[in-house]
């Protein structure tokens, strides 16, 4: 009975060891696959939440740049609008102006060999000097037409140069912003992988936890509580063999007392 006492107490011992031992590694493991999935989630997180930063960055720029061929049309638009009314308002200012200089021409000629008629001459220089004077103000118009010709075309080349600068940088802001998002949406992706093997690894990690417990932890008695009892039931059996062995010996001398006695 004691031999098979110590045999139970041996193999106890030894699940205990193996209890303590896997329990303590699993436990070990079950920690860090929970803090990998944590730290996976929150790259996750993370990268999720600067991809969409990316892309509202992106449609904002999209926005901005379609309002601006919108700007760059209508001033395209005006500008055309504009050349056209400058070309036909100086060909006709060009036109008036020239042809009072060739009526100016004419008269002066005429007048000129017509000096003797003094009468003449004076209504002449009357007409001559109303000639001067408009064709001075068609010169002098002419002369503004074109110069705000020049204002326009240089506001318009001004306009046209901030707004191609403009469009390249955020073109090339809208090609870095969509390249940027895309590598964190691949890197989303790629890490959801990732959790999910890890998911799957600390599943196996709580199955195998979980039938542990059932072997190691889900007893009505503990090993401490079973070795005591065990020692105690050693302990009384080698008093009732002790006890035992004693009474044997008593007897035997008792026996060898009556046989001399005979």
């Amino acid at each position: 009975m004691i031999e098979k006492l110590a045999q139970d107490a041996q193999a106890d011992a030894t699940e205990h060891a193996f209890c303590t031992k896997e329990m303590a590694e699993t436990e070990a493991k079950k920690g860090e696959k929970d803090a990998s999935i944590e730290k996976l989630s929150t790259q996750i997180d993370s990268m999720s939440a600067k991809s969409a930063k990316l892309k509202e960055q992106t449609s904002e720029l999209q926005a901005e740049l379609a309002a601006l061929a919108r700007t760059q049309a209508e001033a395209d638009k005006l500008r055309s609008e504009e050349k056209a009314l400058f070309d036909t308002n100086e060909a006709e200012m060009d036109k008036g102006v020239k042809g009072v200089q060739a009526a100016l021409k004419v008269l002066n000629e005429y007048y000129a060999k017509e000096a003797s008629h003094s009468s003449a001459d004076g209504a002449g220089s009357g007409i001559i000097g109303l000639l001067e004077v408009v064709e001075s103000d068609f010169s002098k118009g002419l002369a503004e037409m074109r110069a705000a010709e020049q204002s326009a075309v240089s506001e318009y080349d001004q306009l046209s140069k901030a707004n191609d600068i403009t469009k390249a940088t955020k073109d090339q802001d809208v090609k870095y912003k969509s390249k940027e998002s895309k590598g964190l949406d691949k890197g989303v992706a790629e890490t959801n992988g990732d959790k999910g093997t890890e998911q799957q690894e600390l599943d196996a990690v709580l199955e195998y936890y979980k039938s542990l417990k059932g072997r190691c932890v889900a007893k009505a008695e503990t090993y401490a509580e079973r070795t005591s009892r065990r020692e105690t039931e050693i302990a009384g059996l080698k008093e009732a063999m002790s006890i035992l062995e004693g009474e044997s010996v008593l007897l035997q001398k008792k026996a060898k007392h009556m046989l001399r006695g005979r």
